[in-house]
């Protein structure tokens, strides 16, 4: 053998072994997207500058939409607060995980909530090597075992209740506002302390995967038992913000009132923007902003002010206006930016696609009813659901392809809608195409039948 050739076998065989080695931890860490997990409480399909409004500023919002991928048939898979975050955590329906109304009072809110077996996204990803911070509004129960960081987190700042003032941080007389599991008295607006806490985290945790949940509590109607005696029931945010639109801190129309709240909750968007940009991490951080379900339309003078149009109805509905909800996601290199994604999509499927960004399978010993929609935002395959299937108090509701079938309580039979001609749900078509109407019917009642019986 010719000996001088031995060092560069050599090399060539540690560069060999080096190429086929598996990666380090560190290694495999880089390769994990950060996931920011937004969700706004009861923001307007029709409150956004990128999904047609004329008259709310969003510039943070809108930018996110340039710069990933804008969905216009995302739904929430409940339309109320409590079940549609029982949805979006364990990534199932609220018939599989039991969770099927909204936890009202102290008694509620301070209660178990969502039973405690059921496994939350940070429980899914903590295996894979993620830190996990929740920021904001929780309001699926705060019993023992029940809170934040009983249940996978490993940092909370927030709330355990469905609302709060948002100055005095008070829920029906009781300071609703906790670090971990701690009572804690802090000064400042709502909104602007949970983004500075969720972008204080992910400060503390540049160089780790992390997952920031960051439910805020705006643009929430105030509530009259939250306030303090002589305290006006109105809507509230930073004096600043009322600048924006000419305005004095003082001014008393309550739609214009919320207009600047939603304009304080976009900037505090644009601040976690912000730091994933001056941290480096936007290019590997998948950032995903939704409403928890539409803006109520209960015709509360001075309260349902949000707008979900060109949609019908809203909150606490199963017509469009309820559970059909602006939803921006931005993953770069993953999804084109500045794109329109029409595939009707579903809040579970959030989970699987956590999963995938972090290396991770879906699970197979739990019913998972989201599907990964990566392809789908991608613009590379249809909606991962044949149909998508809602039930909530008197309501029961179907979606598939074009047509949208639902029966409203009180109704003994379904109304049938074309969504591709008709968003608003004007025109009922069931008399008209009795065929489609009654296969849309057996589909839910074999949907219903099945979550009932395999939870």
């Amino acid at each position: 053998m010719n000996h001088k050739w031995i060092p560069v076998l050599t090399v060539t065989m540690i560069l060999a072994g080096l190429l086929l080695a598996p990666p380090s931890a560190e290694a495999a860490k880089a390769q994990r997207s950060n996931i920011v997990l937004i969700l706004v409480d009861n923001l307007g399909y029709g409150d956004l500058g990128c999904y047609g409004s004329k008259t709310i500023k969003t510039p943070n919002m809108d930018r996110l939409a340039r710069e990933g991928v804008r969905c216009t048939s995302f739904y929430t898979a409940s339309p109320t607060c409590t079940v549609s975050r029982a949805c979006l955590l364990t990534g199932r329906v609220a018939q599989r995980h039991g969770l099927t109304s909204q936890l009202g009072g102290i008694k509620g809110n301070y209660g178990v909530g969502l039973r405690t077996s059921e496994r939350l996204i940070p429980s899914y990803l903590k295996p894979l090597g993620y830190v996990t911070g929740c920021f904001g509004k929780w309001n699926i129960g705060f019993a023992t075992g029940s809170r934040p960081t009983e249940r996978g987190f490993d940092a909370f700042f927030g709330h355990a209740s469905g609302n709060i003032d948002y100055y005095t941080h008070i829920y029906r007389g009781r300071l609703d506002l906790h670090q971990g599991t701690k009572p804690v008295e802090v000064e400042g607006y709502s909104t602007d302390l949970f983004a500075d806490a969720a972008c204080d985290f992910m400060d503390c945790h540049r160089k780790e995967p992390f997952f920031v949940y960051l439910p805020f509590n705006a643009p929430h109607f105030p509530s009259a038992g939250n306030k303090k005696p002589g305290q006006p029931v109105e809507w509230q945010a930073p004096d600043n913000y009322f600048a924006h639109y000419g305005l004095s801190p003082d001014e008393a129309h309550p739609r214009k009132r919320y207009q600047v709240v939603v304009t304080a909750l976009d900037a505090a968007i644009g601040r976690v923007l912000e730091k994933l940009e001056s941290l480096g991490l936007k290019e590997n951080t998948l950032v995903v902003l939704f409403s928890d379900n539409g803006a109520f339309k209960l015709g509360r003078k001075g309260l349902d002010v949000g707008c979900n149009g060109p949609l019908r109805s809203g909150g606490v509905t199963l017509y469009e206006g309820g559970i059909r909800v602006p939803c921006l996601v931005r993953w770069p290199g993953h999804l084109p930016s500045g794109t329109v994604c029409h595939e009707p999509l579903l809040s579970c499927d959030l989970l699987p696609m956590f999963l995938r960004a972090g290396g991770g399978a879906p699970p197979e010993d739990v019913i998972v009813d989201g599907h990964d929609p990566t392809a789908a935002l991608a613009g590379e395959a249809p909606s991962p659901h044949e149909a998508l299937f809602f039930k909530y108090h008197g309501y029961s509701a179907v979606r598939c392809g074009r047509y949208k079938l639902i029966k409203p309580p009180g109704k003994k039979t379904f109304a049938l809608y074309d969504l591709s001609k008709d968003i608003g749900e004007t025109s009922d078509l069931a008399a008209k195409k009795p065929q489609v109407a009654a296969s849309l019917q057996q589909r839910f009642e074999q949907w219903l039948e099945d979550v009932s019986r395999n939870r």
